[in-house]
């Protein structure tokens, strides 16, 4: 009797139903691969076991997922947020972004990432997508999952492979230990999308690029039954898809780094699903719901196949205890201390201020904070972080890796115009590190309208509070009368040149996440040649107005704008009190009725208030802007003299490049509306309407004197309505403008690049 039992039971145990092991292989895809999500779901719901995991690329970015413990709806609800989106497309994460790091808009759409060492030997950065956000995420959701496996791959939720590649030694890697978030980080590592990072002292990129559909590691690495393939890559030709390769072409890059994918690679008693994603671009990573329906789609229509070739079931309600069960082992993220790599003594206690003020140990959150604050600073641009547990203390410690340092930047950039205000920009960055970050600046534009240089350098303290010094002396030029209309001819052109000079220093203090405090001193240098009438003939001379002297106060600012210009969301705010105390020097020309120089001491006190903000919605986006400036300025020597050193309204693209009298004043109210509409993902049709009220307006007096009027109704109006394409050469942008200007009353623009300026000696 007994030894019919054991006949029976192991009869039993031969029988596929009873101990049938399944093994799921998923393919690179970069967005396409979220289809595996798909694809894995229809298996749990319809109690398909899964035994083992293998992928490459973004499949080993799911396969990991699923490995780790995570279930198709815990990794559905990452895939689908908004978070996700800033970690792929290399933004920080919203809530994160430090004002006080923020560099200055500048002009600039092209950036050369370069390391200078001490040799002046001089490296590329060829990566295009920034992976701080995403390093960060990958470390934060795979250090407890990494720590109950104690690295090894075969004790994860369920056994899994990771396939990367090294470039050097031109083959695949096979991962099956360590760091289970950096193996993750380098499976996905796309060259020239990101920069590699190191796994057991090698340089790893994308498993794509020797094995985008791991099968064969899958049949050598575990022993199956049956094996299930998921591919979605798209490159399956092996032969010359005529009629399709325009259309393919824009993609060329990612078939010369991908290698091809397989489906006779799995076995006869396999299963081989290709989601429907033809109409799915690598980059649609946005499309996140419809490429995971797509995989679920595909693999319920071949259901009857997989249960017919699988007999096994294993219930959802079994596996969610079994994954409970794994999980329940996790240990709190209790940080007790940070690990460095690369760095010395001095660095280390610059960085270390950034987490709690040096104090330990750090919850979770305090250890996020102080990472975004730090990576912030573009310099830190290249750390790379992780958890690393402490089997003993049964916590765990932050390391931070020193990559090779970007510690010299160049920028290119400028504007296209129709009219006669176009220029080119140079910056260059250099940024030295050890008790203190410095960051030395140079920037450069050329054009006939508008040239200037300016200097500074950014010494950041991390001690007692943090703060930053910055020495900067800028150079400033506006010609008027160049920048007038190539096509449309004024009858009184603007007569007006100006040379704008400030050597200054300025102290910063953060507040806050959001805000910053800026206290400034600088000396003003300034010199202004102009006609006081449009009608100028050569043997006239201009008029010289000389300003020399001081300026004090304090700006309080706060800026989270998605663009540099022609923004849709976020908020700007600003809030300055200055002094001035100058010496004008005034020597008339002929078109003057002054005819003796004169020398006064001016000096008056401004407050200025500006405020911008936009509310999104679907497609739809409104934004507000107003602005105020109260001040007790006087009046100078005459009419353009004043006028030309009054503070300004500038609400639309172009407003810097016109001498719009009319929105010039010691004391306003302005404000408007914008309306935005989002034609297309980078198409964005704008209609935008001002008002301006001086509440002392400066008028001309028959003497060519200034005098301010108190007229109640002067009200001035402004609009813009224009097509705005956002390109990565900056804005393309086509607009029909209209000012109450006597000068310049309409006008259309087209530009290409970003219209921006260096800020002058008296903004």
């Amino acid at each position: 009797m007994k030894k019919i039992f054991i006949t029976f039971a192991l009869l039993l145990f031969m029988l596929p139903g009873w101990s049938q092991k399944v093994g799921l292989v998923l393919s690179g895809g970069a967005a396409k691969g979220i289809a595996h999500l798909g694809v894995i779901k229809a298996l749990e719901e319809n109690e398909i076991p899964i035994d083992f995991v293998v992928g490459t690329s973004m499949g080993g970015i799911v396969a990991g997922c699923y490995a780790a413990g995570m279930s198709p709806g815990q990794i559905e609800e990452v895939i689908l947020s908004k978070e996700f989106l800033y970690w792929v497309n290399g933004k920080l994460e919203e809530g994160h972004n430090y004002y006080f790091a923020r560099k200055e808009d500048d002009p600039s759409f092209l950036r050369l990432n370069l390391s200078l060492d001490s040799t002046f030997s001089i490296s590329l950065n060829t990566s295009i997508v920034n992976d701080l956000s995403l390093n960060f995420a990958l470390a934060e959701k795979f250090a407890q999952p990494s720590a109950i496996a104690k690295n090894n791959f075969d004790s994860l939720f369920v056994p899994l492979r990771v396939v990367a590649s090294d470039i050097f030694t031109q083959s695949e890697v096979i991962l099956s230990k360590g760091s289970l978030s950096s193996a993750l980080r380098a499976t996905q590592t796309v060259p020239f999308f990101y920069n590699p990072i190191r796994v057991d002292g090698k340089y790893l990129f994308d498993g794509g690029v020797y094995n985008n559909f791991p099968v064969s590691v899958a049949l050598s690495e575990f022993s199956s039954d049956v094996l299930i393939g998921s591919n979605v890559s798209s490159k399956t030709y092996k032969q010359y898809p005529y009629g399709k390769d325009d259309q393919l072409i824009s993609r060329s890059l990612l078939y010369i780094l991908l290698d091809n994918s397989d489906p006779t690679e799995i076995p006869e008693s396999g299963i081989y699903i290709q989601p429907d994603i033809l109409d799915y671009t690598s980059f649609d990573f946005s499309k996140a719901r419809a490429l995971i329906d797509s995989g679920y789609n595909q693999t319920l229509r071949q259901m009857d196949e997989i249960k017919e070739k699988i007999s096994r079931r294993i219930t959802c309600e079994e596996v969610a205890e079994m994954r409970n069960k794994f999980n329940s082992q996790s240990a709190p993220l209790i940080i007790e201390e940070i690990q460095f790599d690369g760095f010395n003594r001095n660095q280390q206690k610059f960085i270390n201020r950034f987490f709690n003020g040096g104090k330990r140990p750090l919850n979770f959150s305090q250890v996020k904070s102080g990472y975004y604050r730090l990576v912030s600073h573009d310099y830190f641009n290249n750390l790379y972080p992780g958890f690393v547990y402490n089997e003993n203390s049964h916590d765990f410690d932050f390391s931070l890796t020193k990559r090779p340092q970007n510690n010299f930047q160049v920028d290119f950039g400028g504007v296209i115009a129709t009219r006669n205000i176009s220029n080119i920009y140079l910056g260059m960055n250099y940024y030295y590190f050890n008790r203190t970050l410095t960051h030395a600046s140079a920037n450069f534009a050329a054009g006939n309208f508008y040239k200037s240089a300016q200097m500074k350098a950014r010494i950041d303290y991390p001690n007692r509070g943090q703060f930053y010094l910055e020495p900067l002396a800028t150079f400033n030029s506006w010609d008027y009368l160049e920048g007038n209309d190539l096509v449309v001819t004024n009858e009184t052109p603007t007569i007006l040149n100006r040379i704008d000079r400030k050597v200054g220093a300025a102290l910063g203090v953060p507040i806050g996440k959001n805000y910053k405090l800026a206290i400034e001193g600088s000396y003003i240098n300034n010199r202004d040649n102009y006609a006081n009438s449009g009608v100028f003939a050569t043997t006239d001379t201009l008029d010289q107005l000389k300003v020399q002297g001081s300026r004090a106060g304090l700006a309080f600012t706060a800026n989270s704008l998605n663009r540099k210009q022609y923004a849709n969301q976020g908020r700007a705010y600003s809030f300055s009190l200055d002094w001035f105390g100058v010496i004008e020097d005034h020597v008339p020309g002929s078109t003057s009725v002054a005819n003796q120089p004169t020398n006064d001491y001016r000096s008056w006190l401004r407050t200025k208030v500006s405020l911008e903000q936009y509310f999104k919605q679907g497609i739809y986006s409104a934004g507000y802007v107003f602005e105020g400036v109260l001040s007790n300025q006087p009046v100078f020597s005459n009419y353009m003299g004043t006028i030309i050193n009054a503070p300004a309204f500038n609400p639309i693209q172009d407003s810097k490049t016109l001498l719009l009298q009319n929105f010039r004043a010691f004391n306003y109210v302005a404000g408007g509306w914008r309306n935005v509409f989002t034609i297309r993902k980078s198409l964005d049709f704008r209609l935008e309407g001002y008002l301006f009220k001086p509440l002392e307006a400066i008028v001309k007096s028959q003497n060519q004197e200034a005098t301010l009027d108190s007229d109640f109704t002067k009200i001035y109006f402004a609009a813009t309505a224009g097509l705005v394409l956002h390109s990565t050469i900056g804005p393309i942008s086509l607009n029909v403008n209209y000012y109450d200007d006597d000068e310049n009353p309409f006008g259309v623009l087209l530009h290409v690049g970003f219209l921006l300026f260096n800020k002058t000696s008296m903004e």
